[in-house]
């Protein structure tokens, strides 16, 4: 694939930094986006993701499905030359292990008085 074909693209984290820019083929996916980004992500960060379930990635306002690729996903910007598109990177812990915290939290929790009768 020529070169001129690829995609140059860069993660914009929570604090206002970045992960990349990197350049992928129009074919990629956006799971295998999420995958990057995972691996890419700084160790130093208080949030992070565990997988790439736990990543949602953002472009022009709209959350982008793991089956897309970059070229469905890339907007025509006026075709600007050689210009890097920026994605938000959000992290989302899943579902399952969201309501599964949740769960925990409601076990109601027994009254334990350690009172005496004089």
């Amino acid at each position: 694939m020529p070169e001129e074909d690829l995609v140059e693209l860069k993660f914009r984290l929570y604090d206002g930094s970045d992960i990349g820019p990197f350049r992928y083929s129009p074919a990629s996916t956006v799971a295998m986006l999420k995958e990057r980004v995972v691996a890419e992500w700084p160790k130093d960060k208080k949030v992070s993701p565990k997988a790439a379930n736990d990543v949602k990635l953002i472009s022009a306002g709209k959350i982008l499905e793991n089956n897309k690729t970059v070229a469905q996903c890339k907007m025509p910007f006026g075709e600007l030359p050689k210009g890097v598109i920026t994605m938000h990177a959000v992290v989302q812990p899943s579902v399952a292990k969201a309501k599964t915290e949740k769960k925990v939290d409601e076990i109601p929790k027994k009254n334990v008085c350690s009172c005496s009768i004089l």
